[in-house]
């Protein structure tokens, strides 16, 4: 059975020790809110390169993942997507890899590692690095159920999108605008988050170490090279999707703003006979005026109006534009 240990409040610690190879250990820390102190004791404890150490403060924010050699470590800079408040921010991860010990850096935002840290708090003995005892099969292990929660997020994305072609179909377009824009930029965030990853994971496929056969760590990372490649075709599927439940939207809106246009314009033609006649016998003129002394002549002047609207009408009418 796997042992833990909380070093410090931030820092926890599992130990993952196979009886069989009693002359291996492997190790697994986890820091969370990394700052001065965290910082501190990994400075101490490991010969890392300063850069490095800078590079994953809770403080600083990388703009885009990093794969770098150090003397004797690999130094790994990773996001991945993470749904807060009915958003997608990309949550950012550090990792030290070294022969006998794996070291990760995050935010405390990161539900799949901190899920899979537990499990190996507890059912330490069933995972495949546990076989081995090698930080690069349990790096292969975390970053396998890191790119798997993402299936989650995709699955988010689908349920909002048959939401919002159901608004659609119910004619509830301002509804649906928010909506719509919601989700296209969770899945820009997702595929700025997720692009760089398959090239990540071809670099980490050429990692040897001595534990493991090339051969079968390559086959590990394949696999999920494989992943990230699903999850982009999924991203494109849905980012395809959205932008026709956009378009088709947008020409429903066009559509009800030109009927709305349409009816006020033929509103006012229609009127149009009303105000003119109007305003010709509303003028200050008593000589010349016609029907201005005849008997009946508001009635007669009503006629002509409503004559004229009738006109209008019919005229529309024969047009088709009714």
């Amino acid at each position: 059975m796997p042992k833990s240990q909380k070093i410090a409040k931030n820092i926890q610690q599992v130990i993952i020790d196979n009886p069989i190879t009693p002359e291996k250990k492997l190790t697994w820390t986890n820091i969370t809110n990394a700052g001065k102190n965290e910082i501190e004791y990994l400075r101490k404890r490991y010969n890392f390169n300063l850069a490095h150490l800078q590079a994953s403060s809770a403080k600083a924010v990388a703009q885009r993942p990093r794969v770098e050699q150090g003397e004797s470590y690999l130094f790994i800079i990773l996001h991945f997507p993470v749904f807060v408040d009915s958003k997608i921010i990309p949550g950012e991860i550090e990792f030290f890899v070294g022969p006998d010990y794996l070291i990760t850096l995050h935010n405390n935002n990161i539900r799949a590692l901190n899920q899979f840290f537990n499990l190996c708090k507890k059912e330490g003995d069933s995972l495949l690095s546990y076989e081995f005892e090698s930080a690069y099969v349990l790096l292969y292990e975390l970053l396998e159920k890191l790119i798997k929660s993402c299936y989650a997020l995709l699955d988010k994305n689908s349920i909002a999108i048959n939401k919002v072609g159901k608004l659609i179909s119910a004619q509830e377009q301002k509804k649906a605008v928010s909506q719509i824009m919601s989700l296209r930029l969770n899945i820009i965030n997702i595929r700025k988050i997720m692009q760089n990853h398959k090239n990540i994971m071809k670099k980490l496929m050429r990692w040897e170490t001595k534990y493991i056969p090339a051969e079968k760590m390559k086959n590990y990372y394949i696999g999920l090279i494989e992943h990230s490649k699903r999850i982009w075709e999924n991203l494109e599927n849905q980012k395809e999707t959205v932008e026709i439940l956009n378009s088709t939207n947008e020409s429903l809106l066009n559509y009800r703003i030109s009927d709305i246009m349409k009816t006020l314009t033929i509103f006012s033609v229609i009127v149009f006979p009303l105000t003119l006649l109007a305003a010709i016998f509303g003028m200050n003129t008593t000589q010349g005026m016609p029907f201005m002394d005849t008997e009946n002549g508001f009635w007669i002047i009503i006629a002509f109006m409503l004559t004229g609207c009738l006109g209008m009408l019919l005229f529309f009418e024969k047009k088709k534009w009714l």
